[in-house]
């Protein structure tokens, strides 16, 4: 079965937006996993603490995401997920996944795959994908109770497949819910939901509705009650898809911002994890990847052994059809930046000495022991050898016109994230591509954090020291001087 709708080309915001719906998800389900059904007491702002049901490491998610990635990876090669091998694939990931004994896993779910696992030895021959949604199906006919929020959490790369083709995106929406959710109420929430994520990043906007016209009446009210009520008016019953759905929307409709957002999803409370896993993809998907914290991008982690950066490159495959752009990224090895003019030789920050500033060629070994790119790097380039993963930080940074969803944010949150790898005794070398532009701004942005004193002055400070930098971007120069966001504080708690 092959689309008949043309993929659609995505600029560099689409793009974000895109990343972000998975990289958003990630984030808030691992800054839920703490406080799940009250793990742990919530606070103001909630933290990657780790713990939670699962005893898991600060920064890393849980089942919703795990259970993302196995879909993920099958979109990544571009395939229609709607089709019998590609169903198949992913529910033999399923099954990988569950043989690993996850550390916490919902109970419908753990109960079925266990029971597949079972079946599975009993008959060989069965096609995977066939074989769960049977025993899926079977267990609604048996029980009716099928509809809880195990194949929602996990749906948003279902419109990453399908950018564009809302006809692909239900259909296949609901046979990947199908494969372990049968009440038809799961598959509506993740089609209403997959739509939502599709109309974000292609158009920037919110529209939860988008994709009514294809489900059950009752979508309707459930929605207006979002809207009128709290995510914490839903924290009892949020296990069930419709209330995980209804405190996910509530969060978001009131954000301002994917990390406020993701705040507010948590503070809901219940099944925290999941609710605000399913808020962050939506809240991605409008606000894009580049605004998930990069203190939060350099922590998060969890099954098969990923990281922030194997989530972009597998969201950026999805969404192209399983193929790298024209330069080759992300799959490509190394990044071709030829000419660039930088001449290998960093120059220290003339605010801190231990913030090197430089183009693209001088990353190399030893440089450094904590990286902050501000460009795309190849596969092979991250970390950068010698530099502990969580130390090489990427961040989302074009530089062209109109080509950010929030530039002030990425500038400001670059810095400090430059601040926090100082301020752990970190030696970091800041970089783009040309050093022109990107490296000089952010580099200023974390002279006015260090010293207090205006952006503009400590541009110059830099153009001194920097000799690429006379002549930056105006409009990158521009979200320099604008607020500092509410987010990144001036001055870090217990700074030198």
């Amino acid at each position: 079965m092959a689309s008949s709708v043309p993929r659609p080309s995505l600029d560099h915001r689409q793009m974000d937006r895109a990343v972000g719906a998975v990289l958003g998800g990630a984030t808030g389900d691992a800054l839920g996993v703490p406080y799940e059904y009250g793990s742990r007491p919530l606070e103001t702002p909630a933290r990657m603490l780790g713990g939670g049901l699962g005893n898991y490491a600060p920064g890393q998610w849980s089942d919703d995401t795990e259970m993302a990635t196995c879909i993920l990876r099958v979109a990544a090669t571009g395939a229609d997920l709607r089709t019998a091998e590609s169903l198949d694939r992913i529910a033999e990931l399923f099954l990988e996944w569950a043989a690993t004994d996850p550390a916490d896993i919902g109970i419908h779910t753990r109960d079925l795959l266990g029971e597949a696992l079972v079946e599975r030895a009993r008959r060989p021959d069965e096609p995977t994908g066939a074989l769960l949604t049977r025993l899926s199906t079977e267990r609604h006919a048996r029980t009716g109770r099928t509809a809880g929020n195990g194949s929602l959490m996990r749906t948003a790369p279902v419109a990453l497949a399908h950018l564009g083709d809302p006809d692909a995106i239900d259909g296949a929406a609901r046979a990947d819910s199908a494969l372990t959710h049968a009440d038809p109420i799961a598959g509506e929430a993740c089609v209403l939901w997959c739509m939502a994520i599709d109309h974000a990043i292609r158009a920037g906007t919110l529209d939860v509705r988008v994709g009514l016209d294809r489900v059950s009446p009752a979508w309707n009210g459930w929605l207006d009650a979002a809207e009128r009520q709290e995510p914490a008016h839903f924290a009892d019953h949020n296990g069930w898809v419709v209330a995980a759905l209804q405190g996910a929307w509530s969060a978001v409709v009131r954000a301002d911002s994917l990390p406020d957002g993701l705040q507010r999803a948590v503070a809901g409370g219940g099944d925290t994890d999941t609710v605000a896993a399913i808020a962050g993809a939506l809240l991605g998907a409008r606000f894009g990847g580049s605004t998930v914290p990069a203190a939060e991008r350099r922590i998060v982690h969890g099954w098969p052994g990923y990281r922030a950066r194997d989530l972009v490159a597998l969201a950026a495959l999805a969404a192209r059809g399983g193929r790298p752009d024209p330069d080759g990224w992300p799959t490509v090895g190394a990044m071709s930046y030829s000419g660039n003019g930088g001449g290998g030789r960093p120059v220290p920050h003339p605010d801190d000495p231990g913030v090197l500033l430089a183009a693209a060629d001088a990353l190399h070994p030893g440089v450094a022991d904590a990286v902050v790119s501000l460009c795309r790097l190849g596969a092979d380039e991250v970390p950068l050898a010698g530099v502990r993963p969580e130390d090489h930080v990427e961040v989302w940074l074009v530089d062209k016109e109109d080509a950010n969803n929030d530039l002030t944010r990425a500038v400001w949150d670059a810095a400090a994230v430059v601040r926090d790898l100082r301020t752990e005794g970190r030696t970091v070398l800041l970089h783009c591509v040309h050093a022109q532009t990107r490296t000089p701004v952010v580099a200023a942005a974390y002279g006015a954090l260090i010293t207090g004193t205006d952006p503009g002055e400590a541009l110059q400070r830099v153009q001194r020291v920097l000799p690429s930098a006379a002549h930056p971007r105006p409009s990158v120069v521009a979200a320099l001087n604008a607020a500092v966001p509410q987010s990144i504080p001036p001055r870090p708690t217990g700074a030198q």
